[in-house]
This record gives C-alpha cells, sequence and structure tokens, in this order.
C-alpha cells in the first residue's frame, strides 16, 4: 500500500521548513527526477557534460523505478512542489530485475540500439547503453542475505541539512513494510563523502573492488 504524504521529525530539527515534505514518487515526477540523477551522476557531481542525451541517466537509473513493481520511490519536495532529492528501491531485488526484464528494458533498447563503435553517442551514453542491453547481475549471496537495494540523491543545496538521512529513514520503513530483511547498495569508491555517510547510519562494507564499494544494513 502507497503511503501518504509525510514530513520527518529529524528533518524538520535541522533547519528545513515544516511545508517540506517526502512523499510517494510517481512517473509524472520523472522530468525533476531525471534532472536530479543528471546533476549528481558523475560520483555526485553535475554529469551533464558527460552526456549527449540528458535523459538517458535517468532512464536507466529512476525509470524503473517510477514504473516497475515491486518499487519503493520517494521524493523530497519544497513548498512549491520543486524536487530537492528522491529515494529510491525494491523490497525484493531478484522480482525487480525480472519485471524490469521483461517491462522497462524493451522499449528502451528500441530506443537505444546498441553501436558497438559508440560512434553517435559519448561514452558514458555508450556505456549506458551498453549495460541496459546486458544488466548487471548481482551477486547471489548479497542478495540472498540483503533481497532489498536503494539509490538516493540530493541537489548540492539540498545537502548536510539532515535531508538525506530523512529519505533513507522513509525509504527503510517502506522496505521493512514489505517483508525486506536486508537491504544493498553500491557506492562510486570516488564518492568518499557518500561512503562515510552511509556507514553513520548503519551500513557496513560487503566488499569493494575498483569500480563500487557494496554496503549492506539488516532491517527489522
Amino acid at each position: 500500500m502507497r503511503r501518504a504524504p509525510l514530513s520527518s521529525p529529524g528533518w524538520r530539527g535541522a533547519g528545513w521548513e515544516d511545508h517540506r515534505v517526502i512523499r510517494d514518487a510517481t512517473p509524472a515526477d520523472a522530468p525533476q527526477l531525471y534532472r536530479i540523477c543528471l546533476l549528481t551522476g558523475d560520483a555526485g557531481r553535475d554529469a551533464s557534460a558527460l552526456h549527449a542525451d540528458p535523459d538517458l541517466l535517468g532512464e536507466v537509473y529512476v525509470g524503473p523505478y517510477l514504473n516497475v513493481e515491486p518499487a519503493v520511490a520517494g521524493v523530497a519536495i519544497d513548498g512549491s512542489g520543486a524536487a530537492l532529492g528522491y529515494v529510491l528501491g525494491t523490497p525484493d531485488t531478484t522480482a525487480f530485475l525480472a519485471a524490469c526484464e521483461e517491462r522497462w528494458w524493451p522499449a528502451l533498447r528500441d530506443r537505444y540500439p546498441l553501436d558497438p563503435g559508440g560512434r553517435h553517442r559519448t561514452p558514458a551514453d555508450q556505456s549506458l547503453v551498453e549495460l541496459l542491453h546486458a544488466p548487471h547481475a548481482p551477486d547471489a549471496a548479497l542478495v540472498a542475505s540483503h533481497p532489498a537495494h536503494l539509490h538516493i540523491d540530493l541537489l548540492p543545496e539540498a545537502q548536510g541539512q539532515g535531508l538525506g538521512r530523512a529519505l533513507i529513514d522513509w525509504l527503510l520503513t517502506g522496505l521493512a513494510e514489505r517483508g525486506a530483511r536486508g537491504v544493498h547498495l553500491g557506492v562510486d569508491p570516488r564518492n568518499t563523502s557518500a561512503v562515510a555517510f552511509y556507514e553513520r547510519l548503519g551500513f557496513t562494507r560487503w566488499a569493494s573492488d575498483p569500480g563500487t564499494v557494496t554496503l549492506v544494513r539488516r532491517l527489522g
């Protein structure tokens, strides 16, 4: 069951106005959330210069959570309704990936056919197209013990004031309500502040490699 809009006491106590809330995200939020994804898509920094297609990053990393079940998606908005950040996840990674393979990736593959040489795309766009044609499979042991996963992004002006913690709390509550007993996520190792943020919230390192730091946390 989708939850009603709410605001977090921790967030209110960090200097934000009371009328700013976290609510369920919907497909109608896609333009704003895709923009945030792009503005934070380079290890937390603006990735606009890396992508000729400004929507492709959002189509890969945001769109599925707004359109495919099982998913939980929240957006933090200000008093005007403008999005400040979002948090996305699923209580069942295996089921979600199977649903994406059936209902999300096929249409994107038609829109973004493989171009082995990447002649008409930036390297970053080419990597995304290759990814959507061959999504990464998560580690089986990781998914068995921590079946949920999440993503979060905040605009720079919304960082450092408690909103990130509020969004994570909002999502973890939703995942636990849906029966998830553990959650995982991957972080670009260049984003050391994000790794430290998750560790302060009780996440621990599952594994590290040159491309990703994997963190986990038990739920319930």
